[in-house]
């Protein structure tokens, strides 16, 4: 029995080395296609990336630069419906198209900066569609209401601590601190000055603004706000500039109102007034050198005879 067994039964060894052999060939293999699957799915995420990120490019440059100006059809359209509104409180034809005419010519992208929301709030930010207009009002749930139904504007609320009774004493003081703190060129976010607005956000304070309106904040009553503050606060801006066009206009709505001509005359400068007509006041003023702690070139004082 043990013998046929034996006979017929064939033992057959495998060497440890082959088995090991075999194992190995088998984990390389493995490695191998896994690194060959990584790889071409870091591909597959690159080449992806890479064409949305020039496509978003592309977008952009393409948005950034394939708007056209506004026209001057559309433009005079707006003018238009705009200055022949029922509404009682509407600017006139003359002073509506005066600037528009400047910003038509404004480069582009426009700065422009608007002290009040009015009845010609949505013409302004029309007629500056490719540049960056902000508004500048003293309520601020009028301000919270605009900027909800019309998510396109962008306005921010201000409170302002003058009155118009105090406007021959705010203006003396700035006279008196014209080297410290009320100085014609500043950064007005870091300064104290009475009549400089100093509680907008701090970008604010770093626009380059073209073209500034002040049409706000209302009231002419002795207890009223006045627009001392918001003349004074535009006349630093446009002489602080650090780029953009040398220049800027600013427009004083209501200007014939003895108090916004009086303040106008002190910081903005008969000398730099353009063109007055109508109830619109334009000055143009330049950037000034820092060590300039005048405000204009031939100071005379209207103040001393003058009562608001």
């Amino acid at each position: 029995m043990k013998n046929t067994i034996g006979s017929s039964t064939k033992l057959i060894l495998l060497h440890p080395y082959i088995q090991k052999q075999g194992s190995s060939n088998r984990f390389w293999a493995l490695a191998f296609v896994s690194f060959l699957t990584l790889a071409f799915l870091l591909t597959l995420i690159y080449t992806r990336e890479s064409k949305i990120t020039t496509s978003i490019a592309v977008a952009s440059t393409i948005t950034s630069t394939s708007t056209p100006p506004l026209s001057k059809a559309v433009a005079r359209a707006l003018v238009h419906y705009a200055s022949n509104s029922n509404n009682t409180e509407h600017m006139s034809y003359t002073d509506i198209k005066h600037i528009a005419d400047v910003l038509q010519k404004c480069s582009q992208p426009c700065n422009l900066l608007v002290f009040g929301l009015t009845h010609e709030t949505l013409l302004w930010k029309a007629l500056n569609h490719n540049g960056r207009t902000v508004f500048i009002d003293e309520n601020r749930y009028y301000a919270a209401y605009i900027e909800e139904k019309y998510p396109e504007i962008e306005a921010y609320d201000v409170q302002y601590t003058t009155k118009l009774s105090e406007m021959k004493e705010l203006i003396a003081g700035v006279k008196e601190q014209v080297r410290n703190e009320c100085k014609p060129v500043q950064n007005l976010l870091f300064s104290e000055c009475k009549l400089g607005l100093n509680d907008l956000p701090n970008q604010f304070y770093e626009v380059d603004w073209d073209v500034i309106l002040i049409d706000g904040p209302r009231g002419y009553w002795p207890e009223a706000p006045g627009r001392m503050s918001a003349i004074f606060t535009a006349s630093v801006l446009a002489r602080s500039k650090k780029g953009g066009n040398p220049k800027t206009h600013i427009f004083v709505h209501d200007f014939h109102q003895q108090v916004d001509r009086i303040t106008s005359d002190e910081f903005l400068c008969k000398e730099n007034l353009v063109k007055s007509m109508d109830m619109l006041g334009h000055f143009v003023l330049e950037r000034m050198d820092a060590n300039n702690f005048q405000f204009c070139r031939n100071h005379n004082s209207t103040t001393a005879n003058s009562s608001s």
